[in-house]
């Protein structure tokens, strides 16, 4: 699949598409007096609407739903409020950046905001960007394990391997029978979209499709199943299968394979339990 150019092969292409777009650097950044020579990193301030502070909080935000391993508090974003980058020819690009959240609950109207801060760093065109994030509760522990508890038993009951099944439909609709399925996919799929989101790449989860789900004898949901993902900037979709173990308050297990390997000779796995086969997985729980 061609790749678009990203966003400059050198330091010196990288500040001719970024200077225009945001303000002058930082005083006290210059050369230092007594090297004579330049700091590594250059500080740039970014208003909050350019492009790829929206990209950075976007992989934070992914990394954040993955960690979390909670489909009652899956968060969206709503507004990033403002953000610094630095950029490093040889290092990278790291982003500070403040964003407000909500809380995504299908067909309702109620927004629930929180706030994240996050330190996201991109190293050139190379995927799974660096996360550290924290945000604000939206929910109390306790609602969210009530929640989570109860979109589990919602799961157990479901009718298993329900076979070809597509999320959303034609439509648009995702019927209320499904919401759970759907649910625990996004916050799978968003381990695949951090992990394949580059500073030029990133992703939206379009469709749950090719489902399949069963109850193991000790309660883990084990559930697999494809997603269809829009790839921006190259307007691609891509299929990716990803097999995943959840149980409430426990860390996720997620294998995932996508058509291309996200780098030469790399595949795609959570480094979690990639060394781990099914069983050493179910008994660790």
């Amino acid at each position: 699949m061609a790749r678009q150019p990203g966003w400059g092969s050198s330091t010196a292409a990288l500040l001719v598409a970024l200077l225009p777009a945001f303000a002058q650097a930082s005083s006290g950044l210059g050369p230092g007096p007594e090297s004579g020579t330049p700091p590594p990193w250059l500080r740039l301030a970014v208003d909050p609407s350019h492009p790829k502070l929206q990209q950075a909080a976007r992989a934070a935000l992914h990394y954040f739903n993955y960690r979390s391993a909670s489909p009652s508090t899956f968060r969206t974003l709503k507004e990033v409020l403002g953000g610094t980058v630095w950029v490093n020819g040889k290092k990278g690009e790291k982003y500070e950046l403040e964003f407000t959240v909500d809380n995504y609950k299908p067909g309702s109207n109620e927004e629930r905001l929180g706030t994240c801060s996050a330190l996201v760093i991109f190293k050139d065109q190379k995927p799974k960007p660096a996360v550290n994030i924290t945000c604000t509760r939206i929910l109390s522990e306790k609602e969210r394990e009530k929640e989570d508890y109860e979109l589990y038993k919602q799961m157990k009951q479901l009718k298993k391997n329900p076979g070809g099944i597509k999320i959303p439909d034609v439509f648009g609709y995702v019927d209320p029978s499904l919401q759970p399925l759907w649910h625990l996919a996004m916050i799978g799929s968003s381990y695949v979209m951090w992990e394949k989101t580059s500073k030029s790449l990133y992703y939206y989860l379009t469709q749950l499709n090719g489902v399949k789900q069963w109850v193991t004898s000790g309660n883990l949901i084990i559930f697999n199943y494809s997603i269809l993902l829009h790839e921006f900037s190259t307007q691609e979709i891509i299929l990716c299968r990803i097999h995943l173990l959840w149980y409430p308050s426990k860390p996720l297990k997620i294998w995932s394979f996508c058509p291309e390997p996200l780098t030469p000779g790399e595949g795609s796995g959570n480094s979690e339990a990639s060394a781990e086969t099914p069983t050493e997985i179910l008994s660790n729980f």
